[in-house]
């Protein structure tokens, strides 16, 4: 399911101090809060979400579920909205949600091709972008990133991270 990633990114590195993921819907990120809490409840979890497909943040914030009134992201996987079981299980379970930037975004999608040689869709570059802008919180911090997906062909790839030179 949903938490399987973070299961298995901590049978690999179990020694984590805090999870990012990107979020939309939010079954990927309350996965992972379920699987890094039901191993470590220490362990914090973030969730990433674009900031102009603001509704996990927003929603936390005012103690329901709120529809944005657009998302207008090229994330295109995490334009949708919290469902509320998905919503109960951020609000007891996430430290915080991170806002990216598109500028971010596409940093994030650069940085991971050239220094890591990943080609990663809009969404899933949303979970590096906190970590390569500095967030005090993960500072000296064991971080995991769940990278959740490629799906972008080259030319759209390419065309994305050229806007930003």
């Amino acid at each position: 399911g949903q938490g399987t990633a973070t299961w298995e990114l901590l049978q690999t590195e179990p020694v984590l101090d805090a999870i990012l993921a990107p979020v939309g819907g939010g079954g990927l990120l309350a996965g992972a809060c379920l699987a890094a809490h039901g191993v470590n409840s220490e362990i914090k979890v973030y969730g990433c979400e674009p900031a102009h497909a603001l509704d996990a943040r927003l929603s936390l914030q005012q103690g329901y579920v709120v529809q944005p009134d657009t998302a207008d992201t090229m994330a295109e996987g995490l334009r949708t909205s919290l469902g509320e079981f998905t919503f109960g299980v951020l609000r007891d379970h996430v430290e915080e949600i991170f806002v990216v930037e598109e500028e971010e975004i596409l940093s994030a999608m650069r940085v991971a091709f050239e220094r890591l040689h990943l080609v990663l869709e809009p969404s899933s570059a949303v979970a590096l972008a906190p970590i390569l802008r500095g967030e005090s919180v993960l500072a000296n911090k064991r971080v995991g990133v769940i990278i959740s997906g490629g799906n972008i062909s080259l030319p759209d790839f390419f065309s994305l991270i050229n806007q930003f030179s």
